[in-house]
């Protein structure tokens, strides 16, 4: 049920589509491949802004927070085929997911977590996030990045980037750092969404490595909350 349009995508409560790795036509009838990607984290960790800057090309100012899921989408055309990403962005507030988190991780084909740079608490809550996709059946080989936000405000950084790649190295993803307000951090952006686009496209997962028997075992079995500790 869509309760605001925005520019370039909606903000819902609940939404009963039911995606698949399926095939669509979009407004030149062509055919395209549809993919939808959750973005997740804590509030305030510019989630909203990010989806925003790849879809809509500019920065969100003033952004209100999301009640609900705000939902955006963007067609590209990769190596000749035409390629819709359908980019789901969720409320970091509990009261909101309860309602919500089962439409919203059903047939994710992609997961992004977002943590804020200058905020300690945001990164040593994705170990959270990660264990509530294996709670809502978002399987092992589902392509997943994670992506530090707020670079631009280099005087306030808590997370060390030596420190969030141990995180994404022991969780077997890519790490990206970036800033959805910096206009010269654009491609960057962009490149968070295009490489999970051309990995869904040639259907490869996107892992540094194949995950184990023991992994798999790992993901799937309720654990208590982690945290995050360096030693690099």
């Amino acid at each position: 049920m869509a309760i605001e349009n925005k520019d370039g995508g909606a903000s819902v409560f609940f939404d009963s589509l039911e995606l698949s790795s399926s095939s669509q036509y979009d407004g030149n009838a062509s055919l395209c491949q549809v993919f939808k990607i959750i973005v997740i984290g804590d509030t305030n960790v510019g989630k909203t802004c990010l989806t925003y800057r790849f879809c809509g090309g500019s920065f969100l100012k003033n952004p209100e927070a999301t009640i609900g899921v705000d939902f955006r989408e963007r067609t590209l055309e990769l190596d000749g085929e035409v390629i819709k990403l359908q980019i789901w962005d969720t409320a970091g507030q509990e009261r909101f997911r309860k309602s919500m988190v089962e439409h919203y991780y059903r047939s994710a084909h992609a997961v992004i977590f977002v943590y804020d740079v200058t905020s300690l608490t945001t990164f040593r809550n994705i170990p959270d996030w990660i264990e509530e996709c294996g709670r809502h059946a978002v399987g092992p080989l589902v392509p997943r990045v994670v992506v530090g936000n707020k670079c631009d405000l280099r005087d306030r950084r808590e997370v060390p980037t030596s420190t969030a790649q141990c995180l994404a190295d022991g969780h077997n993803m890519p790490l990206f750092e970036t800033s959805a307000k910096d206009p010269a951090e654009k491609e960057h952006v962009d490149a968070i969404f295009l490489t999970l686009a051309y990995r869904l496209k040639s259907h490869k997962p996107l892992r540094l490595k194949p995950p184990s028997e023991s992994d798999v075992r790992h993901l799937w079995e309720p654990r208590e909350q982690e945290t995050v500790t360096c030693h690099c």
